[in-house]
């Protein structure tokens, strides 16, 4: 085994470790959560390590490190996460490996995915980007819309063709009232869950969490946590 291989193995059993213990914790089934590996910045060879490790759903947040590294991993049996604020002529490029975007925020940014997918002939899953550092019509900091934007969104993106409704995302805030608060974040995320379903019943996917906060996540009920320092090691600064 390479010293990067045994790297990876090792953290990844640690993060399953913390993953199952919070699962317990919260009276949970470690199925109820899946972990996705966010492997922005990290090269297509350990992406392709991680599927041997088992790994199936990894995450980026940039197109022009994505679209290459997806292209050269096509052979491997993964779900593509587009996790980043996604720009509209990016769109055509992410819905050709994207099999879901996490960071879905405004009105125009669906109408294109919608036109790019049918393009493509793909059906992308959408999860709406909450942003709760944002006033209940606003945006956030780092993406995202307000609580009050939910629901149109919602419905437009299920009323779209190409797309799908998986649920919501958010990305524990800096400001705002839920400031270093990050499992009362998710627990109003999943109260946001709860009210986007009774309209549209199967977008009951959840996005919360990262390598700092994962318990908090998996405590507050979140189907998905997204894993990447923890997994892969400190980032290495680009420029």
């Amino acid at each position: 085994m390479t010293d990067r291989r045994a790297e990876l193995a090792g953290n990844l059993a640690k993060v399953e470790d913390r993953i199952a213990a919070a699962c317990v914790a919260a009276g949970r089934k470690r199925e109820e959560v899946t972990l996705i590996v966010v492997t922005k910045t990290y090269p297509a060879s350990d992406v392709r390590v991680l599927s041997e490790l088992g790994v199936r759903h990894v995450a980026e947040n940039k197109d022009q490190d994505a679209a290459p590294k997806a292209a050269e991993c096509s052979d491997l049996p993964l779900m593509w996460h587009f996790v980043g604020q996604l720009q509209t002529n990016k769109v055509r490029s992410v819905v050709r490996y994207a099999d879901l975007v996490q960071s879905v925020d405004r009105s125009k940014l669906v109408t294109t995915l919608s036109k790019e997918a049918e393009r493509a002939g793909r059906e992308v899953g959408c999860l709406i980007q909450v942003a709760l550092d944002a006033e209940e019509s606003g945006r956030g900091e780092r993406g995202g819309v307000g609580s009050g934007g939910i629901e149109e969104l919602g419905d437009l993106v299920a009323s779209s063709p190409g797309l799908r409704l998986d649920g919501l995302m958010t990305v524990a805030p800096l400001t705002g009232p839920y400031a270093g608060r990050q499992q009362a974040a998710f627990e109003r995320l999943m109260d946001l869950s709860t009210v986007l379903r009774r309209a549209h019943p199967a977008a009951n996917m959840v996005s919360a969490g990262m390598s700092a906060d994962l318990e908090q996540a998996v405590a507050a009920g979140a189907t998905h946590v997204r894993v990447g320092t923890a997994v892969l090691g400190v980032r290495p600064r680009l420029g």
